[in-house]
């Protein structure tokens, strides 16, 4: 969810996993960035190429053994259902916020190409985790560091129960 600290808490988590970070809007293509700074939200068509090049990335992570840290707006239940199949171990963290603050937090952001009048969009997409998905909620008002703990501690939980569907140790 745009707004969220999806980007600095994944590099944080990232840093402490000591696993490669990617920003999947990095991998948006170029038409994709100017439909959403136009104000204009993505189709599923427009966000197929981009759904394609994460689930690569993850593919790529997992066949490495490597593993690794996407941030990234995963919307919706299928969405993630692909990145799982790419990735045998892949384990989920969503920054619940309200939509009045992440509108707030993407209006103070610069630099970026997903305005502020677009996250009302995201909402409407929106499908929370489901108790099949591998994963954590936390309040994305927390402070990083907290957000970060929790599921550092909640991965490092999964794993010692024999949990196969979090990630295993780097």
């Amino acid at each position: 969810m745009s707004g969220s600290g999806k980007s600095s808490t994944g590099i944080l988590l990232a840093e402490r996993l000591g696993v490669p970070f990617l920003e999947a809007d990095e991998l948006h293509p170029a038409a994709n960035r100017a439909k959403m700074a136009a104000g204009r939200p993505l189709t599923e068509e427009d966000r197929r190429p981009w759904l394609t090049a994460v689930t690569e990335w993850i593919g790529r992570a997992t066949a490495s053994r490597t593993g690794g840290v996407v941030a990234c707006s995963a919307l919706r239940y299928r969405y993630r259902q692909m990145f799982r199949r790419a990735g045998t171990h892949v384990w989920l963290l969503h920054l619940a916020l309200d939509p009045a603050t992440a509108r707030r937090r993407v209006a103070r952001r610069t630099g970026h190409f997903m305005p502020a009048a677009l996250v009302d969009s995201q909402y409407a997409e929106l499908e929370p985790l489901r108790p099949d998905e591998p994963g954590l909620t936390v309040d994305a008002e927390n402070p990083r560091q907290e957000i970060v703990d929790r599921a550092a501690a909640a991965l490092h939980s999964a794993r010692w129960a024999g949990d196969a569907r979090c990630p295993e140790p780097g």
